[in-house]
């Protein structure tokens, strides 16, 4: 999917998660951000090939349980700043961890219809699974999610009010 794609539907996840525990789009949003600006510039690399350079997916970032350790990474400034300005214990801090944790599995989650896929370890090797086969710019596929993202952060203000 396009990152753009990815910043709407997890602002949607990620907002509609948090809901119940304290509403803030402002976090989810420079969460979803940060976690999949992050999960694509460190697991996307160009190879070389006789038509030219190609981008692909790496394991480093495209696999679910990395996928997470990378989101709360991203999260931390998020984390730290919001300790900094509110204490550790509040909901608004509750909420950044949720955020960080989410983001990279629905980065996954949203990878895993494209034709790419993410990877997995099966026999000790890495193995990429895709549900459906969409190419990653496809119009359609964008779109939709970037629909429900936005059915997700509409529900979550609803939960909210």
């Amino acid at each position: 999917m396009k990152l753009k794609t990815h910043f709407v539907f997890s602002i949607g996840l990620l907002t509609l998660a948090s809901s119940f525990f304290g509403f803030s789009l402002i976090i989810s949003a420079i969460i979803s951000v940060l976690g999949n600006t992050l999960i694509d510039r460190l697991g996307h690399k160009e190879i070389s090939t006789r038509y030219g350079k190609i981008p692909v997916r790496t394991p480093l970032t495209h696999t679910l349980p990395r996928s997470v350790f990378w989101g709360l990474i991203s999260s931390m400034p998020v984390i730290i700043v919001l300790g900094l300005a509110y204490g550790m214990l509040n909901t608004k801090i509750l909420t950044a961890l949720i955020d960080g944790i989410l983001v990279g599995p629905s980065h996954m989650l949203l990878d895993v219809f494209t034709e790419n896929g993410i990877y997995v370890k099966r026999n000790g090797k890495w193995k990429r699974v895709a549900l459906a086969h969409f190419s990653y710019d496809s119009s359609l596929i964008n779109g939709l999610a970037i629909v429900l993202g936005i059915i997700m952060i509409f529900a979550a203000m609803e939960l909210h009010h």
